[in-house]
């Protein structure tokens, strides 16, 4: 009776954790945004824009079967950090695949056009040996196969035990760090679905169900980096590797709140991200997290079910394509397009994998850049917003920036980046003069 008291206590306290979270997001009531930790500039001009185009604008000129919708991208704009590799990072830390052996072999190796390609020099093992993924995946398939008889099939050890042995801190180190390794090595339209094909023998609704537990352990978790390093007394074929990692996740209230405000003006939102479908419909969906965006409203990466269980294979059915740079704008074209007529009002991003959606819609008024300081083209279109504030123009890119060593949005256009204290406009390859 005690234990089960208190593992209800458990679930009470983490239900209220998360609601704390979701209720610390603004009222979703207002037509007008909340100030927050928004940039003024840049809180104003999306206020400007939602009033132009709302349904409360002083033109009348809103017509509700031509409503005008926003798109936004999800991890690192919506949210703090990456839900799919948080996600990805607590399976591995917690055993939760259902592949078997083979199927994991499989799934390692997926489209993958060169095995033996090596990985740049950030992935040299402790000798200072380089790596490729043919090497990594004699490794795993063998810790694998350890942990598939003695955990996942059978749970002849117990996870706390599991979880002290030489096989799994050698899968984990060395699993975790592949990850990084593909993304680094491969392009993006191999690098990006890679990561989806270990949901291989899982049920949507598993899926599901371990995105929310990952969610809620990754709120908790604190903010930083962390390292995992592979066993000296099983190097392998690989050898001993460490890598380190971004940890924690955080909910961006202004963004939720920017979402709530753009609903009540009769503005339709929608998400559009490079993560699994099924993932981010947990996030953006549950009340309790606080952005509501219903699941039909969330457009992301698929990968194929048989027998109701995915599949180490993407899904590109009926044309759909990988839901990242080029293919955000095909997805939003025959997707979005195709219902309403016209392209997107407003667009939220962070990265380079945005760029195209931000920049390919002659009907989008404003983007709006997290501010992640990039000297990439995408982190160009920054410079364009900066100018057109110091112009006093209306803007087409508005900038915001983030304490990453906190998680959440400052009043400013200026980041600080993790581990840093100094705040910045620009990567100092782009215009290392501009000062606000």
């Amino acid at each position: 009776m005690f234990k089960k008291l208190k593992s209800m206590l458990s679930l009470v306290l983490a239900t209220a954790f998360v609601f704390a979270l979701s209720t610390s997001a603004f009222s979703a009531a207002s037509k007008t945004l909340a100030k927050g930790n928004w940039d003024p500039n840049t809180r104003d001009q999306i206020q400007q824009m939602i009033d132009r185009n709302g349904n409360s604008n002083k033109f009348k000129t809103y017509d509700v079967n031509k409503k005008p919708y926003a798109v936004f991208d999800w991890d690192q704009t919506c949210i703090f950090n990456d839900t799919e590799e948080a996600l990805f990072r607590y399976m591995i830390d917690n055993v939760k695949f259902k592949a078997t052996p083979s199927e994991f072999a499989q799934a390692l190796k997926q489209q993958i056009p060169d095995v033996k390609k090596n990985f740049g020099k950030d992935f040299n093992n402790k000798a200072g040996q380089p790596t490729n993924l043919a090497l990594f995946s004699e490794d795993l398939n063998k810790d694998y196969k350890f942990i598939y008889d003695n955990y996942i099939k059978s749970q002849k050890m117990s996870l706390a035990d599991l979880q002290k042995t030489n096989q799994f801190l050698d899968w984990r180190a060395k699993f975790a760090t592949l990850y990084e390794a593909v993304g680094d090595t491969f392009d993006a339209a191999t690098s990006y679905p890679w990561v989806l094909y270990f949901f291989v023998g899982m049920t949507p609704a598993e899926v599901a169900a371990v995105s929310e537990e990952s969610n809620d352990a990754a709120f908790k978790a604190p903010i930083g980096k962390f390292t995992w390093t592979s066993p000296d007394a099983l190097p392998g074929k690989a050898g001993v590797i460490s890598y380190s990692f971004k940890s924690g996740l955080r909910i961006e209230k202004e963004m939720s709140d920017l979402m709530a405000v753009l609903r009540a003006n009769g503005i339709d939102v929608y998400v559009c991200s490079a993560s699994h479908e099924e993932v981010v419909k947990v996030f953006a969906g549950l009340s309790k997290y606080g952005y509501n965006v219903p699941p039909e409203n969330v457009i992301g990466m698929k990968t194929k079910l048989k027998d109701g269980k995915f599949l180490a294979e993407y899904d590109y059915s009926n044309g759909y394509p990988q839901t990242q740079g080029k293919g955000k704008t095909t997805a939003i074209t025959n997707i979005l397009v195709k219902k309403y007529g016209y392209g997107p009002l407003f667009i939220a991003s962070d990265s380079s994998g945005d760029r195209d959606m931000a920049i390919d819609f002659p009907d989008t008024q404003l983007t709006l850049m997290i501010n992640r300081l990039y000297a990439n083209a995408y982190g160009k279109l920054g410079l364009v917003a900066y100018k057109a504030y110091q112009q006093k123009i209306t803007p087409r890119f508005v900038l915001q920036g983030r304490d990453e060593n906190q998680g959440q949005f400052r009043p400013s256009m200026k980041t600080i980046k993790m581990g840093q204290k100094e705040e910045a406009l620009f990567h100092k390859d782009i215009d290392p003069t501009i000062k606000k």
